[in-house]
């Protein structure tokens, strides 16, 4: 498969194919045209703790390089290691070993598949845990995966996440610094997130983070509103967007993330698809064709807070009337 007229290439994440099995959804993700898949290690798709693990990884990677899908691994998985509560343990709390030991797997899984990064966040900070101590479990806690990452050479994506202790791109830079600037220590930037929250337009995010990012997670979203929602029914305005992205030399993965709408994940997809070659060709076109970048931003001025709504205990007060529709 060719990528599209911006060179970027475009993926579906499988968190969006909730009640498909994982060969069925690689095969209609692949069949409608996408280049990649974003694989959330989950129950129903590649459990990492599940017997037989190794044979399971390599019946996988078979079926992605059958379909000619590329692929980065997700860790988001809502309930895989605690059926009470959201996304616990994280990397915060004050027993990580179990989230340090998925993510750890998920590095060698992602090692095995070939994929092209694994990506991970913060967590939200427990109400009962200072935010010095989280801090230092958050850097302690990614030193340990950058070290298995390093070790199997696979890139790391971390992503900045509305409402987590690491929530924007300056969070990002924080860390990175923290942890000595390790090489393999990428971010993965959520196109959506960067509407929601971040002072600047869009594509100013994408370049600020251009040397850096390994993963792109692609929704549209409303200021103020953690929502993924389907392009179009948001605020971005996603033609420069795309035009960053290409500017930038970004070549990885732009996958589809919305993780809510499985129950019509085929016909979203394909909509989804459409979407993004229009824009990708509107981007592609004659200088003025495209409206200038992110005209939604003009009036933006300061940082906004999105929060994700109750994904765990203690998430930050909503300032300003802002919502959140809870949004991973």
């Amino acid at each position: 498969m060719t990528a599209d007229a911006t060179g970027l290439r475009f993926g579906y994440g499988t968190n969006g194919f909730a009640n498909h099995r994982l060969g069925d959804a690689l095969a209609v993700i692949a069949d409608l045209g996408y280049q990649g898949v974003a694989l959330t290690l989950d129950h129903d798709h590649l459990d990492p703790f599940t017997p037989g693990l190794a044979r399971r990884v390599a019946a996988v990677r078979s079926r992605l390089d059958a379909l000619g899908l590329a692929v980065v691994v997700e860790t988001g998985a809502r309930y895989l290691l605690d059926p009470w509560h959201k996304h616990a343990p994280t990397l915060l709390h004050d027993d990580p070993a179990l989230r340090i030991e998925f993510l750890r797997r998920a590095v060698r899984i992602g090692a095995d598949l070939g994929a092209e990064a694994v990506s991970f966040w913060a967590g939200v900070r427990p109400p009962e845990v200072p935010a010095t101590i989280a801090w230092q479990r958050l850097v302690a806690g990614c030193a340990a995966v950058c070290a298995e990452a390093e070790a199997a050479g696979v890139p790391l994506g971390f992503e900045p996440e509305p409402g987590m202790l690491v929530e924007d791109i300056a969070g990002w830079w924080r860390l990175r610094e923290a942890l000595g600037a390790p090489p393999g220590f990428g971010v993965t930037l959520d196109i959506g997130h960067c509407r929601c929250l971040e002072p600047q337009p869009v594509p100013d995010c994408v370049a600020a983070v251009a040397e850096h990012l390994v993963n792109v997670q692609i929704d549209d979203v409303r200021r103020g509103v953690h929502e993924h929602l389907e392009f179009g029914a948001g605020e971005i305005d996603f033609p420069p967007v795309l035009r960053a992205l290409a500017a930038a030399g970004y070549r990885g993965l732009v996958a589809v993330e919305l993780p809510r709408h499985s129950h019509a994940a085929p016909a979203v997809a394909a909509r989804s698809l459409d979407f993004l070659r229009t824009a990708a060709r509107t981007a592609a076109g004659p200088a003025g064709v495209t409206a200038p970048a992110d005209q939604h931003r003009t009036t933006d001025s300061a940082p906004l807070l999105c929060s994700r709504g109750g994904s765990t205990p203690g998430s930050p007060v909503l300032r300003g009337g802002l919502q959140s529709k809870g949004g991973g």
